[in-house]
Parts: structure tokens; C-alpha cells; sequence
């Protein structure tokens, strides 16, 4: 099992940032990240985790997988989103679990137009290569 690395709020920025369209700004008063003016991921108020608008099915499965590091609370039943405990979670899935956001909230044109991209630079779309939930 790969070694868990704390991921602060630089490596979200990084990470975010590094999709096309992404904006940083403010969401309930803590840093918040919009893609094209649509929620993507927030700090939650205790500052060491995640909420990412990620959908339903990737939120229970990343609970699946790893419920010491992916969780929700009674507030966000019913909303597409998972709650990431930020001192916990590996690199690769944080990186995963903010581009799966993306892709549900980007327009589809940028999503295409990086996924073409994406192609061009290694022959696969990025966030396909080996990923097989459920």
C-alpha cells in the first residue's frame, strides 16, 4: 500500500488550478475552487478537509474504498458531494477525486478539448489509464 502524505491546501490549489478553467475564490468563507463560475471544491471549516462536488457515484465509491479518508455527514446527504480528509488522502486520489469534479461541472467542450489535448501528449485521456471503479 502506497505511503499517505498529508495534502494541505497548496497541493488542492495546485492540483485545481491545474485544470483548465478553474478559478480560485471563496465559497461559506474558506477558499473555494469554480470551474467557469460552477462549484468544484471548497475547505471545509475545520480547514483539514475537502468538500468536492464530485457526483454520487464517485462519492460512494471512494467511501467503499477508503472511509478512513472519504466521508459525508448528515448535511450533505443527498448532494453529489464527498468530504476528504485532507491529512489522510494519497496524492493520486485526491488528484483523481478533483478531475472526476471537474469533468461533471466543466462544460463539455473544455472537457473535450482536453481530453484531446490529453491524447496528444500520451495517447490515453487523462484520469483513464487503469481506473476501474465498481
Amino acid at each position: 500500500m502506497a505511503k499517505r502524505l498529508p495534502q494541505h491546501l497548496e497541493t488542492v490549489r495546485r492540483l485545481a488550478l491545474a485544470l483548465p478553467g478553474v478559478e480560485e475564490g471563496t465559497s461559506y468563507g474558506t477558499p473555494g475552487f469554480r470551474v467557469r463560475g460552477r462549484f468544484l471544491a471548497r475547505l471545509w471549516e475545520d480547514g483539514e478537509t475537502l468538500v468536492v462536488k464530485c457526483g454520487d457515484d464517485e462519492r460512494d465509491f471512494r467511501m467503499q474504498v477508503d472511509p478512513e479518508t472519504f466521508f459525508t455527514t448528515d448535511h450533505y446527504r443527498g448532494y453529489p458531494t464527498v468530504l476528504v480528509r485532507l491529512a489522510k488522502v494519497r496524492l493520486n486520489d485526491l488528484r483523481a477525486v478533483l478531475e472526476e469534479a471537474w469533468r461533471r461541472n466543466a462544460p463539455k467542450r473544455l472537457v473535450a478539448e482536453y481530453d484531446q489535448a490529453q491524447r496528444g501528449r500520451t495517447g490515453v485521456p487523462r484520469g483513464k489509464e487503469g481506473a476501474t471503479p465498481g
